[in-house]
């Protein structure tokens, strides 16, 4: 998809949201429909694992986490899908607020961490994704740099446009990242702001996905970004010269959730999808797929290059309620005073 020109991604998903609404009158117990926030090349191997051991045909579109939650937002009155499938719990959070998710508890429910699922039901995550920096070691050997191991360190002047990363208008990831930085900062939100403008003088682009910004840095044309670390992991995966690094302050990580959309024509497909994604059968193929979430069930070990990475690394988890609460506020306060502050 990012290939595509943006006119020709535009057709390509309007042709997907047909082809739903085409399947939808027959309501068949065989097909279940899907907006996915995790990328194709993550979603697509689970989904195929599950219509192999359910019989149930998946269609789904993958949207970005803004997109995903809009266009819920838009549908409650007619749901065109039966369930949001990955994403950070923030994006969930916030749809609670917008009575788009029906409960339910699948039967995992009662060993995940409290964390990992909503007491109501109304999500249940299925993988933990922090967030980390990913350098282009060759930017930082020509800057004579470390890799960045302060979120200070983003603010020096070798990084002046040389930095990308999410934007907070359609990406999960950019909001745990302000969210990461409203934490570190005690939720003093002046100096949270205060820092995300001087950084934004560093930001070449922001970009529309979470991941869109690892293939410049992985490249050479950005020297550095803030990413989920399953994409920045994918990024190393494919043979890129990037390091992986950790702020001392602590960075965000938010838990991926799993929820039945409130008026699904196939809730009975949808509660075997969520009880196969909350189990150990999927996320015990994150690993042979080579996708670096944590798993959420904890019966299932994090792959060990993973759990190694992740050993030192000081991690915050994000208040889902609190971020749940702000989000829109907080996306709205850094669209005016940093993406459309004047430099």
């Amino acid at each position: 998809m990012r290939a595509l020109s943006f006119s020709r991604a535009c057709l390509a998903a309007a042709g997907l949201i047909a082809a739903i609404e085409a399947a939808q009158p027959a309501y068949a117990a065989d097909t279940l429909s899907v907006y996915s926030i995790w990328p194709e090349n993550y979603a697509r191997p689970m989904f195929d694992a599950f219509e192999k051991a359910s019989g149930i045909n998946v269609k789904f579109i993958r949207f970005s986490s803004g997109e995903a939650l809009a266009r819920l937002i838009a549908e409650k009155s007619n749901p065109r899908v039966d369930v949001l499938f990955g994403g950070p719990v923030e994006t969930f959070a916030a749809g609670i607020k917008e009575n788009i998710f029906e409960p339910y508890k699948p039967p995992s429910f009662g060993l995940l961490q409290p964390r990992f699922k909503h007491p109501d039901g109304y999500w249940t995550a299925i993988a933990d994704d922090p967030l980390v920096f990913m350098s282009n070691r060759v930017f930082l050997a020509e800057h004579k740099l470390k890799a960045p191991s302060s979120w200070d360190d983003l603010l020096d002047p070798a990084y002046r446009n040389m930095l990308q990363m999410a934007d907070a208008r359609t990406s999960g990831t950019a909001v745990t990242r302000i969210f990461s930085i409203l934490e570190v900062n005690g939720r003093d939100e002046e100096k949270a702001f205060g820092f995300m403008k001087k950084l934004r003088q560093n930001v070449q682009v922001y970009t529309k996905s979470g991941g869109g910004g690892t293939l410049p840095v992985g490249l050479g044309q950005a020297g550095a970004g803030i990413f989920f670390i399953v994409d920045a992991l994918e990024t190393r995966n494919k043979g890129y010269d990037i390091e992986i690094s950790f702020p001392r302050e602590g960075i965000g990580s938010s838990a991926e959730a799993v929820a039945l959309v409130n008026g699904a024509h196939n809730p009975d497909g949808a509660r075997k999808l969520i009880d196969f994604a909350t189990s150990p059968a999927m996320q015990s193929l994150f690993a042979p797929h080579k996708i670096n979430f944590v798993p959420a069930h904890p019966e299932v070990q994090t792959e060990a290059g993973l759990a190694a990475i992740l050993k030192d690394a000081h991690i915050v988890p994000i208040d889902e309620n609190f971020a749940g609460a702000n989000r829109k506020r907080l996306v709205d306060r850094w669209v005016e005073e940093v993406l459309n502050a004047k430099q």
